[in-house]
């Protein structure tokens, strides 16, 4: 039995939910998100809340039970508050700043990074050593986060380049004379 599967999503106030087979669609405040559920797998809006349960005990559909029931709280959530992410640039003469509909990041390249920004996805930069990732679907906000990243991820001997805010970076001694 999955542990989390067993708990139903609750649909909250000023989110709308449509089941049509298994497409499963969310309108909400944030924006709309569609989700497709496996076949494997039973879907049920009653009462404001919707249910994940397996059609018949195999192995794939215990797998994939706790997972897509994840998968349709992440949607829920996402359409009603939505989902950030912070990174945070260090470094001399490294920074960001928003041109037009893209990310302008100055890495310390010879040359400046523009990073376009995909649909459904807010970028902000209050500081030019700052930048604020938000948006309604969750695997899309992570996604950029990583790929603006992976530009210049942190060193560990100065700790130079871009991270999350949360993240430590585990430094390393220099060379010893």
């Amino acid at each position: 039995m999955s542990r989390i599967g067993k708990h139903p999503v609750p649909v909250p106030q000023g989110v709308q939910v449509q089941l049509a087979g298994q497409t499963l669609t969310a309108k909400g405040p944030k924006g709309e998100l569609k989700l497709t559920i496996v076949e494997d797998l039973d879907v049920t809006l009653v009462d404001g809340k919707i249910t994940v349960k397996p059609r018949q005990v195999t192995r794939r559909a215990r797998s994939m039970w706790g997972m897509q029931r994840t998968l349709v709280n992440n949607l829920v959530k996402g359409v009603k508050d939505g989902f950030n992410e912070e990174l945070e640039i260090n470094g001399v003469g490294l920074r960001a700043a928003m041109q037009g509909k893209n990310l302008q990041l100055n890495m310390g390249f010879s040359h400046e990074v523009i990073y376009p920004i995909p649909a459904g996805i807010e970028i902000k930069v209050e500081k030019p050593t700052s930048i604020k990732i938000s948006g309604a679907d969750k695997q899309l906000v992570g996604k950029v986060a990583a790929d603006i990243r992976g530009i210049k991820p942190p060193e560990p001997y100065k700790g130079k380049g871009i991270k999350y805010v949360d993240e430590t970076i585990l430094r390393k001694e220099g060379k010893k004379k």
